[in-house]
C-alpha cells in the first residue's frame, strides 16, 4: 500500500506516458517488482529506486529513454544483462551498496554502449586488488567510476547542466554586438545621467528661488516694522531735545 500511495502521489496530475522523472526511494518491492511501475512510462529519463529491497532486475520494465538509474542500497547480486535490453540508453548507473562481488557480474554492462558513469561504492567488488584499473579496462565506454575518472579527476555534478551552461554562454556571445555598440550605449547612458543631474539642478534652482521670494517678503515686512521703530526712536530723541533746554533753565533758576 505504501508503494501504491507513493506512485499515486507522483502521478496525481500527470499520466504515466508524460512522466520524465520518478523517485520511488524507500518503497518496498514484492518479488523483485514494484507495483505500478510498468512499460507505460515511455518518456521516463530518470528513475530512482534506492532502498526498495530489490534482489533482481528481472522484472524491470522496458524504459527505452531512461538515462539515469539509481539502484543504491538494495540487495542486487547479478542479472545486470537485463539493463542493456530494457534500458539501452543509460548513461549513469548507481549500484552502490549492493551485493556485487566480482568482475564477472559487472561484465554484463559491456553492452550498455552509452554508459559514462558507474557507481559501485560499498560493494564487495571494491575490495579487489586493482579494482579501478580492472573496471576501466573491462568497461572501456565509461568515463567515471565512483565519481572519478582514471586520472582521479572528479566528475561534474551534472554533465547535462554543464552542456546547457556552454550553450547559454555561446548564445550570449552570439547576441553580443561589436565594441562600437557598447560605446554608443555608454554614451547614451552618460547623456541620460547628465540629463538627470540637470533636472535635479533645475529642481534645486526652483526651490531656491521660491525660498528667496519668501525671504524677500519676510525682509520687506521686517523693514516696515523696523522703519516704525526708527520713527518712534527719532520721536523720543526729539522729545529729549525739547526737554533738555527746559531742564537747563530750571537748573539755572535754582
Amino acid at each position: 500500500m505504501e508503494m501504491k500511495k507513493r506512485i499515486t502521489l507522483e502521478l496525481r496530475n500527470r499520466a504515466p506516458e508524460k512522466v520524465t522523472e520518478l523517485v520511488l526511494d524507500n518503497c518496498r518491492s514484492s518479488n523483485g517488482e514494484i507495483e505500478g511501475l510498468n512499460d507505460s512510462f515511455k518518456e521516463l529519463q530518470f528513475l530512482s529506486m534506492a532502498n526498495v529491497e530489490l534482489t533482481s532486475l528481472a522484472k524491470l520494465p522496458t524504459l527505452s529513454k531512461l538515462r539515469k538509474l539509481e539502484l543504491s542500497d538494495n540487495v542486487i547480486s547479478g542479472g545486470l544483462e537485463v539493463l542493456a535490453e530494457r534500458c539501452p540508453n543509460l548513461t549513469y548507473l548507481n549500484l552502490s551498496g549492493n551485493k556485487i562481488k566480482d568482475l564477472g557480474t559487472v561484465e554484463a554492462l559491456q553492452n550498455l554502449k552509452n554508459l559514462k558513469s558507474l557507481d559501485l561504492f560499498n560493494c564487495e567488488i571494491t575490495n579487489l586488488e586493482d579494482y579501478r584499473d580492472s573496471i576501466f579496462e573491462l568497461l572501456q565506454q565509461i568515463t567515471y567510476l565512483d565519481g572519478f575518472d582514471q586520472e582521479d579527476n572528479e566528475a561534474p555534478d551534472s554533465e547535462d547542466d554543464d552542456d546547457e551552461g556552454d550553450e547559454d554562454d555561446d548564445d550570449d556571445e552570439n547576441e553580443a554586438g561589436p565594441p562600437g555598440e557598447y560605446e554608443e550605449e555608454d554614451d547614451e547612458d552618460d547623456g541620460a545621467s547628465d540629463l538627470g543631474e540637470g533636472e535635479e539642478e533645475e529642481e534645486v534652482g526652483l526651490s531656491y528661488l521660491m525660498k528667496e521670494e519668501i525671504q524677500d517678503e519676510e525682509d520687506d515686512d521686517d523693514y516696515v516694522e523696523g522703519g516704525d521703530e526708527e520713527e518712534e526712536a527719532e520721536g523720543v530723541r526729539g522729545e529729549k531735545r525739547k526737554r533738555e533746554p527746559e531742564d537747563e533753565g530750571e537748573e539755572e533758576e535754582d
